[in-house]
């Protein structure tokens, strides 16, 4: 199973271009270290919650507005070597030195994939965090695996469900903190990726009158998931494809 690197991020709302800029501008480096895909998306359709929510996911303050985001690897292996060669990259170490939102209260974690349906591509994301209890783990992964067929036959691109393998414990924040996790709780960063908002927005309204969803009921508490929109700034899966799409042919 593919191995995650899985991120939130707090961004001023004025620095959408900064970050994509930035997040550009690493793109090589990460894809030298190992990292084989890196996608950011920006805060699109992000609900407040009254427990949880992305914005305090990070502490999140007036006028700042959420990425979420993950690097991808075939395992966790290649994801321990990629971690390693980026500490000891001088080139990186510059870059991280002048970024345009607070990295203090970004949060991260390595994620282990307990489902993966279809293929990467679309514009847009559906991100979800949710606390699992440890002995719930495979329950968690036999559920978020029936449904996730159902997300792809309303037109889901992609359907990935993780369980966290390597999330360390912040300062100030972390994926813990971010859903009130109680003693015995692993976390679940999942996505859902689709061609576009408005694909998504069709297929939700389909996907909760379905009768074969399941929600959880006593897996987890609903109360301290959240989940939210998001726009995808940069996907390096989708700029190989331009590449080789754009690529001649010849004889």
């Amino acid at each position: 199973m593919t191995y995650f690197e899985g991120f939130i991020v707090p961004v001023p709302d004025g620095n959408k271009d900064a970050f994509a800029a930035h997040a550009n501008q690493l793109a090589p480096s990460l894809r030298e270290c190992g990292v084989r895909r890196q996608l950011e998306a920006w805060g699109s359709d992000v609900p407040e919650g009254k427990n949880t929510d992305f914005y305090k996911a990070v502490d999140g303050k007036p006028g700042e507005n959420v990425v979420f985001a993950w690097f991808e690897y075939p395992d966790r292996k290649a994801r321990d070597g990629a971690n390693e060669k980026m500490m000891s990259d001088p080139q990186m170490a510059e870059m991280g030195k002048d970024v345009p939102f607070d990295a203090k209260r970004m949060i991260f974690g390595g994620f282990e994939a307990v489902v993966e349906e279809g293929s990467a591509g679309g514009t847009y994301v559906d991100g979800i965090v949710v606390p699992v209890p440890n002995d719930k783990r495979e329950d968690y992964a036999s559920l978020a695996g029936r449904n996730a067929k159902v997300f792809r036959e309303f037109g889901a691109t992609r359907v990935i469900e993780t369980l966290g393998d390597d999330v360390p414990h912040g300062q100030v924040t972390d994926f813990y903190r971010a859903v009130k996790a109680e003693d015995g709780e692993t976390i679940a960063f999942s996505f859902i990726e689709w061609p576009d908002k408005a694909a998504r927005d069709s297929a939700w309204q389909k996907i909760m009158q379905d009768e074969r969803m399941q929600h959880g009921g006593g897996l987890f508490d609903g109360k301290r998931m959240f989940w939210g929109g998001f726009e995808v700034v940069i996907d390096t899966a989708r700029a190989k494809q331009t590449a080789a799409a754009s690529t001649p042919v010849t004889a």
